[in-house]
């Protein structure tokens, strides 16, 4: 890949802006009497009932009760709700400031498998920063569950492709899951999938310096 070809980038949400704690989620799930969660939460892809909400196919208000028949306990929504939240950490602040400097060379998408609940959550918690708000990082905002698709399947990307009017050979897509980056590479888009933590900025040392990376 030739950064110099690239036109548009694509990024993923969980792992790659938003950083993740399973084991915390799964831990505040089994205080609430949900024991199965951890049969059902991955940071690549849902399944179950966690899979349908990311998919869009049933509503929050559903899940909770589904949620509630499954457990032990009575716990609220607002319970629920939390301790799914909980699988979120938050947005570093260099990956905001990072996607508003590559917004000025690139037209930015984000592509996510995610739910109403996480996304509600983050715009209000983590993406708020200064005078910049969800829509200031990203041309278009590509979601699961509104659009009742999921990677890796091919659908979403091409979705994404249709919508947005990129070419595939001119873009590149970002996102720590093996499966979603083999469907992306399969219709012709470049690829490229970072570590846990890894510093994605290195992509772009003509737009992020080593004297801008710390």
């Amino acid at each position: 890949m030739k950064m110099h070809n690239i036109k548009n980038l694509i990024f993923d949400f969980g792992g790659v802006l938003v950083d993740l704690d399973k084991a915390r989620c799964l831990q505040a799930f089994s205080q609430l009497g949900f024991t199965e969660a951890d049969k059902m939460i991955d940071a690549y892809s849902q399944q179950g009932l966690f899979g349908q909400l990311e998919e869009g196919t049933i509503s929050p208000e559903e899940f909770c009760s589904e949620v509630r028949r499954l457990t032990t306990c009575q716990a609220t929504d607002e319970n629920i709700w939390q301790a799914w939240n909980s699988f979120l950490v938050g947005i570093p602040t260099w990956k905001l400031e990072a996607l508003i400097e590559l917004k000025k060379h690139y037209p930015i998408y984000l592509l996510s498998n995610t739910n109403m609940v996480h996304w509600q959550y983050a715009i209000t918690e983590f993406f708020p920063y200064g005078k910049w708000r969800v829509n200031d990082y990203f041309n278009h905002i590509f979601l699961s569950y509104e659009l009742h698709q999921v990677k890796p399947g091919a659908e979403i990307f091409r979705t994404v492709i249709t919508q947005s009017g990129i070419r595939p050979e001119e873009t590149l897509f970002i996102d720590d899951a093996t499966a979603n980056c083999q469907t992306a590479r399969s219709l012709g888009l470049h690829t490229y999938q970072p570590t846990q933590g890894e510093d994605w900025r290195l992509l772009f040392p003509s737009i992020f310096g080593k004297n801008n990376i710390v």
